[in-house]
């Protein structure tokens, strides 16, 4: 038998990727502490190179490689330009920070870059063990990141609840995947929907399958009931930590929804969209409820992005490419807000002092007018008020919903967005009504304060001008589907 070699040309970043995560890593053998600068600015070239890679190789075509296990669309192609501008602005958010706590290391940069892989190898998959190994190589890589502060009980702790509960949620999906296996006899995404619409398999098993999917699915997204491994993980990271697991893998995540339940089972919508109502509901009902009563502001985040993940799932009930892309839209917003309040907390942070609690941006606006305008933007995005860019994403997906005939479901929404707005608006009363707690000056690097500036603004100008993101976002979905 003749082995034809796979085309590599699709897969080019993810090849230059692992080469330099090995670059990386050597880079930090021979550099010493005083020369760690130069294993950031390799992390950033190597982001640079993917972006670049990916950019050339883009494509309206969808081409399949290495037997059908790997695919290059429209859509996995701009996800991993999101993802690859994400995490360069997380490093350049965080750069400071994990200096002055000692973690500028080697470990950090190669573990980041190895989470970065496997969000590519997801997004991409066509195939269920490509799409697992994406899965497990993002998770492991986590994991190591939220214990990287060995000293801190409080973040060994995390991880080891954060470890404990993933490789259940691992198991749930791979025990999902091989009953879908064992009724329609291929891993292959594409030969999947094929099988499901000539009725060959066991309509029984398959069902099964897909609920302990949509479990393990759930988890990773971190919406109810499977989100108990959220707020402790937000708290007890290091704050560059928690950015990170809030921004970029909710894009992988999204993209592995898609090649999963989309494409995949798409035949079976009707078995998953019930599944994902109740997740969506019970997520919105959750994170809302929960986020009043905390005082830690990761805490905070960590149930607001529990009820943000039941608006995303929104847009995958209405199943059809006006709802998908309204999701994609929605995720795109999500990440780019909570790039800006987690990068905000970062700015209070300072040596010896973590900004953890809320009252820590009491009087913000008197300490820094300038940084208090930039969080009242995100806080007004994050709680959909216009004409910030966080309302029209839910606009888009309570408008697809209502659509598919879900009226009901989009009223619940209204109302559940109505109550997470009060924990939003707390932080803005804190910053403009109440004394500062201390008089020191904001003093945060020029790179983080024109980035910081930037992604504040941004909230704002896609929310008043929303229509090339919206066209963006619904090009990737047609041209993949």
């Amino acid at each position: 038998m003749n082995f034809i070699p796979p085309d590599f040309a699709p897969a080019s970043s993810e090849i230059f990727m692992l080469i330099m995560v090995c670059v990386v890593m050597l880079a930090d053998l021979t550099a010493g502490d005083n020369r760690r600068h130069v294993t950031y600015l390799l992390t950033q070239i190597t982001l640079f190179g993917c972006a670049l890679l990916t950019f050339i190789s883009f494509s309206t075509e969808v081409n399949h490689t290495f037997s059908g296990m790997y695919v290059d669309d429209a859509m996995a192609d701009i996800l991993k330009l999101m993802v690859y501008g994400t995490v360069s602005a997380v490093l350049i958010y965080s750069h400071s920070y994990i200096s002055d706590r000692g973690m500028l290391r080697g470990e950090f940069f190669s573990l980041i870059l190895f989470a970065t892989l496997g969000m590519m190898v997801m997004i991409s998959a066509s195939h269920f063990l490509t799409l697992y190994i994406g899965l497990e190589l993002l998770s492991l890589s986590l994991y190591a990141l939220v214990a990287l502060r060995r000293e801190s009980q409080i973040a060994t702790e995390a991880a080891m609840k954060f470890f404990v509960l993933g490789a259940l949620a691992s198991g749930f999906l791979l025990y999902g995947m091989s009953l879908v296996y064992g009724a329609t006899g291929t891993l292959h995404v594409s030969q999947l929907t094929q099988i499901i619409q000539s009725e060959a398999s066991s309509r029984e098993v398959l069902v099964v399958g897909l609920v302990f999917i949509v479990a393990g699915i759930s988890f990773k997204l971190s919406a109810a009931p499977f989100h108990m491994w959220a707020p402790d993980v937000y708290q007890g990271s290091p704050t560059a930590v928690t950015l990170f697991i809030g921004s970029a893998p909710k894009l992988a995540a999204f993209g592995f929804v898609m090649r999963l339940l989309v494409e995949g089972m798409g035949e079976m919508v009707a078995d998953w969209q019930g599944m994902l109502v109740i997740l969506a509901v019970l997520s919105m009902a959750v994170g809302n409820i929960a986020a009043i009563a905390q005082a830690n502001i990761k805490r905070m985040l960590a149930y607001s992005t529990i009820s943000h993940m039941g608006f995303l799932l929104l847009g995958f009930i209405s199943a059809d490419s006006n709802g998908y892309s309204s999701a994609l839209f929605y995720v795109i917003a999500y990440v780019l807000m909570t790039l800006g309040t987690f990068a905000m907390i970062m700015v209070l942070c300072r040596s010896g002092f973590e900004a953890e609690d809320i009252n820590d941006f009491k009087g913000l606006s008197k300490r820094n007018a300038w940084y208090a305008f930039i969080t009242l933007l995100l806080m007004l995005s994050l709680a959909g008020i216009p004409p910030m860019i966080g309302f029209y994403a839910k606009f888009a997906v309570l408008q697809a919903v209502v659509n598919a005939g879900f009226v009901w479901l989009a009223v619940v929404a209204v109302l559940f967005s109505l109550i997470g707005a009060f924990y939003y608006l707390r932080i803005i009363k804190l910053m403009y009504f109440d004394e500062p707690e201390t008089d020191e000056p904001l003093m945060p690097n020029s790179d983080v304060k024109i980035l910081l500036s930037a992604n504040g603004l941004a909230v704002l100008a896609l929310g008043l001008f929303p229509q090339a993101l919206m066209g963006l976002s619904l090009y990737a979905i047609q041209n993949s589907m």
